[in-house]
């Protein structure tokens, strides 16, 4: 009962592309359940210091646990009228203020393949 209220209270939906689950799966399980824990947290409630526009379309999840930065690059796909998505990219253990830009630069190319290859199959269907 409690996980159908929190599905009806979920701004978006989460989907984890591979490299992102390949990073989450690399953790201490500690360290992966509080980043989860955040991300489930910023689906029901707008907290900017857990999820963040960084740049164009990119926005990332961050976690701050152990004296260790986090953070899981996504992005939004509001294509469907039913569902909200945000679709993660890959992730860091930052060790600077600032995010690297290639890391920003990854993720936005990710993000244009993804909608390339949704548009092929979207239009492939169409007759």
């Amino acid at each position: 009962m409690h996980t159908n209220k929190l599905k009806w209270m979920t701004k978006f939906e989460v989907i984890f592309l591979t490299e992102a689950r390949e990073f989450l799966l690399l953790l201490d399980e500690k360290s992966r359940d509080k980043i989860i824990f955040n991300i489930d947290k910023a689906r029901v409630k707008s907290v900017n210091e857990l999820f963040k526009k960084l740049k164009g379309e990119i926005w990332e999840f961050r976690t701050l646990y152990n004296k260790t930065y986090y953070r899981i690059f996504g992005f939004w796909d509001k294509t469907d009228s039913v569902r909200t998505l945000v679709l993660t990219t890959h992730g860091i253990i930052k060790k600077t203020n600032k995010t690297p830009e290639k890391e920003i630069e990854k993720a936005e190319n990710i993000r244009l393949k993804y909608f390339e290859l949704k548009n092929k199959s979207t239009n492939g269907n169409k007759k």
